[in-house]
């Protein structure tokens, strides 16, 4: 399967994360995307057999006309049972045949956990390495202090923040950021063109990692859009809202269109005024 290639240079994909359909399964999302008229979708590889199934999720792409586009690694603490086999590098190796399986030029990877030592000492160069030798961008999340009773506990390394970090491409989660205490629009700046992917959401600030629908969290989301617009982001964009609260499929619907008129309407172009 090819690549999907997007024809308009102006054009920044929006697509929707199969997170978005929990408690319902990732065939949901194709569903929802479908019917939405998202750009395609990002399978989020968790206990669902069918996300990591790269046949059944070809079935999918073919089935409802919608591309995936991205492979979120299952580098989740809820996931790491999923293809534990061969150690942490094995799921990312896994990630990528299944990206490149079904035409996905991007994997999210999060950054190792702090008692994963040894993955952590070497994850640097490990993720450069393996980029080079697959052909596929893999993207390292931001992520947040974890806090509790009033401390913090570092859980990542070698850090939560990717900032300083030597990596070539980045992910930048809007409610991450919310979390960590920090602004999607300046981290949109600090990344520059390391900026590879981004995960459309919001938050408070809270201690709890929120995915609200933008504008509904304290993040300044539309002028990070507009930022990216801006500057000719060539990345893709893609909702990673927590729906898991909603009265039943027509108000996660709701939610997920809220979100994609959001992330259409805070990208579009503003043609430059000449004098």
């Amino acid at each position: 399967m090819a690549r999907v290639s997007d024809p308009d240079p102006g054009h920044v994909p929006v697509g929707l994360s199969t997170s978005c359909s929990y408690p319902e399964s990732t065939t949901a999302a194709f569903e929802i995307a479908s019917r939405l008229g998202y750009d395609g979708v990002e399978v989020m590889v968790w206990t669902d057999p069918v996300s990591q199934d790269a046949a059944a999720l070809r079935r999918l792409v073919e089935h409802y006309e919608v591309p995936v586009l991205s492979i979120h690694a299952p580098t989740l603490l809820l996931t790491q049972g999923i293809w534990g086999g061969g150690g942490p590098w094995g799921k990312l190796e896994k990630s990528c045949e299944l990206a490149a399986e079904l035409g996905a030029g991007t994997v999210v990877v999060h950054p190792p956990f702090r008692w994963q030592r040894e993955y952590a000492t070497g994850f640097v160069a490990g993720i450069e390495a393996l980029e080079d030798r697959t052909g596929i961008t893999l993207a390292v999340e931001n992520m947040f202090p974890w806090r509790a009773r009033g401390r913090e506990i570092t859980a990542y390394a070698p850090s939560w923040d990717p900032t300083a970090m030597g990596y070539r491409n980045l992910t930048l989660d809007y409610s991450h950021a919310a979390t960590s205490g920090q602004d999607c629009l300046e981290l949109t700046k600090d990344f520059g063109e390391r900026l590879a992917h981004v995960h459309l959401c919001d938050g408070t600030g809270s201690a709890k990692d929120e995915h609200l629908v933008p504008g509904d969290g304290t993040q300044p989301v539309a002028a990070a859009l507009a930022e990216l617009a801006r500057t000719g982001f060539r990345g893709q964009v893609v909702a990673e809202v927590n729906t898991r609260r909603a009265r039943g499929r027509a108000a996660r619907e709701r939610a997920l269109a809220r979100t994609l008129e959001f992330a259409r309407t805070n990208l579009a172009r503003t043609p430059e005024v000449t004098a």
